[in-house]
Protein backbone atom coordinates (compact mmCIF):
# COMPACT_ATOMS: atom_id res chain seq x y z
CA UNK A 1 0.00 0.00 0.00
CA UNK A 2 1.67 3.25 -1.04
CA UNK A 3 2.29 6.00 1.89
CA UNK A 4 -0.50 7.99 1.18
CA UNK A 5 -3.89 5.23 0.60
CA UNK A 6 -1.93 4.43 4.30
CA UNK A 7 -1.93 7.29 5.63
CA UNK A 8 -5.72 7.66 4.25
CA UNK A 9 -6.53 4.61 5.66
CA UNK A 10 -5.38 5.53 9.22
CA UNK A 11 -7.45 8.46 9.33
CA UNK A 12 -10.68 6.65 8.20
CA UNK A 13 -10.06 4.70 11.08
CA UNK A 14 -9.35 7.44 13.35
CA UNK A 15 -12.74 9.22 12.21
CA UNK A 16 -14.61 5.54 12.78
CA UNK A 17 -12.90 5.20 16.18
CA UNK A 18 -14.11 8.71 17.05
CA UNK A 19 -17.35 9.50 15.66
CA UNK A 20 -18.18 5.77 17.11
CA UNK A 21 -17.32 7.13 20.25
CA UNK A 22 -19.40 10.14 19.96
CA UNK A 23 -22.07 8.25 19.01
CA UNK A 24 -21.92 5.20 21.94
CA UNK A 25 -21.42 7.99 24.79
CA UNK A 26 -24.72 9.73 22.90
CA UNK A 27 -26.69 6.68 23.28
CA UNK A 28 -25.12 5.40 26.79
CA UNK A 29 -26.63 8.58 27.96
CA UNK A 30 -30.12 8.35 26.81
CA UNK A 31 -29.97 4.73 27.92
CA UNK A 32 -28.82 5.04 31.26
CA UNK A 33 -29.13 8.72 32.47
CA UNK A 34 -32.50 9.80 30.36
CA UNK A 35 -33.72 6.36 30.26
CA UNK A 36 -36.19 5.17 28.04
CA UNK A 37 -39.51 6.71 28.88
CA UNK A 38 -37.20 10.27 29.21
CA UNK A 39 -35.95 10.00 25.50
CA UNK A 40 -39.24 9.01 24.68
CA UNK A 41 -40.77 12.00 26.37
CA UNK A 42 -38.70 14.04 24.20
CA UNK A 43 -39.69 12.37 21.33
CA UNK A 44 -43.23 12.98 22.10
CA UNK A 45 -42.62 17.02 22.83
CA UNK A 46 -40.70 17.36 19.33
CA UNK A 47 -44.17 15.67 17.76
CA UNK A 48 -41.90 12.54 16.09
CA UNK A 49 -44.41 10.08 15.13
CA UNK A 50 -44.65 6.83 17.49
CA UNK A 51 -42.54 8.38 20.24
CA UNK A 52 -41.74 4.75 21.99
CA UNK A 53 -41.10 3.02 18.27
CA UNK A 54 -38.85 6.00 17.64
CA UNK A 55 -37.12 6.52 21.30
CA UNK A 56 -36.10 2.75 20.78
CA UNK A 57 -34.68 3.27 17.28
CA UNK A 58 -32.80 6.14 17.92
CA UNK A 59 -30.90 4.45 21.67
CA UNK A 60 -30.05 1.68 19.62
CA UNK A 61 -28.89 3.30 16.42
CA UNK A 62 -26.84 5.44 18.62
CA UNK A 63 -25.37 2.97 21.24
CA UNK A 64 -24.89 -0.08 19.49
CA UNK A 65 -24.30 1.56 15.99
CA UNK A 66 -21.43 3.65 17.79
CA UNK A 67 -19.98 0.12 19.41
CA UNK A 68 -20.29 -1.13 15.64
CA UNK A 69 -18.57 2.02 14.60
CA UNK A 70 -16.14 1.58 17.13
CA UNK A 71 -15.25 -2.19 16.43
CA UNK A 72 -15.43 -1.27 12.42
CA UNK A 73 -18.24 -3.76 11.68
CA UNK A 74 -21.11 -3.11 9.59
CA UNK A 75 -18.98 0.10 9.30
CA UNK A 76 -20.97 1.22 6.31
CA UNK A 77 -24.52 0.52 7.55
CA UNK A 78 -23.73 1.68 11.27
CA UNK A 79 -22.43 5.07 9.58
CA UNK A 80 -25.84 5.48 7.68
CA UNK A 81 -27.90 5.03 10.32
CA UNK A 82 -26.31 7.69 12.27
CA UNK A 83 -26.62 9.78 8.89
CA UNK A 84 -30.09 9.61 9.17
CA UNK A 85 -30.03 9.94 12.92
CA UNK A 86 -28.37 13.32 12.71
CA UNK A 87 -30.14 14.80 9.42
CA UNK A 88 -33.53 14.27 11.78
CA UNK A 89 -31.76 15.89 14.79
CA UNK A 90 -30.81 18.87 12.58
CA UNK A 91 -34.67 19.07 11.08
CA UNK A 92 -36.51 18.79 14.57
CA UNK A 93 -34.18 19.90 16.96
CA UNK A 94 -31.03 22.14 15.93
CA UNK A 95 -32.03 23.97 13.00
CA UNK A 96 -34.86 26.29 14.68
CA UNK A 97 -31.72 27.32 16.64
CA UNK A 98 -28.89 28.62 14.11
CA UNK A 99 -25.79 27.83 13.77
CA UNK A 100 -23.85 28.33 16.67
CA UNK A 101 -23.87 26.04 19.79
CA UNK A 102 -25.11 25.36 22.45
CA UNK A 103 -28.61 24.50 20.68
CA UNK A 104 -27.59 25.37 16.72
CA UNK A 105 -26.13 22.32 14.26
CA UNK A 106 -22.51 22.97 13.88
CA UNK A 107 -22.15 19.71 16.01
CA UNK A 108 -25.18 17.35 14.12
CA UNK A 109 -23.43 18.90 10.81
CA UNK A 110 -20.07 17.24 11.52
CA UNK A 111 -21.26 14.36 12.90
CA UNK A 112 -23.15 13.85 9.92
CA UNK A 113 -20.27 14.82 7.79
CA UNK A 114 -18.06 12.04 9.16
CA UNK A 115 -20.94 9.62 9.15
CA UNK A 116 -21.02 10.20 4.98
CA UNK A 117 -17.50 10.21 4.86
CA UNK A 118 -17.62 6.27 6.79
CA UNK A 119 -20.35 5.61 4.51
CA UNK A 120 -18.46 6.42 1.45
CA UNK A 121 -15.18 5.79 2.27
CA UNK A 122 -15.71 2.77 4.51
CA UNK A 123 -13.90 1.95 7.68
CA UNK A 124 -10.53 2.55 7.38
CA UNK A 125 -7.11 0.39 8.55
CA UNK A 126 -7.91 -1.29 11.65
CA UNK A 127 -11.40 -2.65 11.22
CA UNK A 128 -13.47 -6.03 11.72
CA UNK A 129 -15.02 -5.57 8.39
CA UNK A 130 -11.61 -5.65 6.66
CA UNK A 131 -10.77 -9.39 8.38
CA UNK A 132 -14.78 -10.72 8.03
CA UNK A 133 -13.54 -9.54 3.62
CA UNK A 134 -10.68 -11.33 3.58
CA UNK A 135 -12.54 -14.09 4.47
CA UNK A 136 -14.91 -14.08 1.44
Amino acid sequence: MSNSRNSTSWGLTLLRVVTGLVFFMHGQQKLFTFGFHGVQGMMTGLGIPLPAVSAAILITVEFVGGLLLIAGLLTRYAAGLNAIDMVVAILTVHLKHGFFLPMGFEFALIMLAASLALVLAGPGAVAADNALSKRA
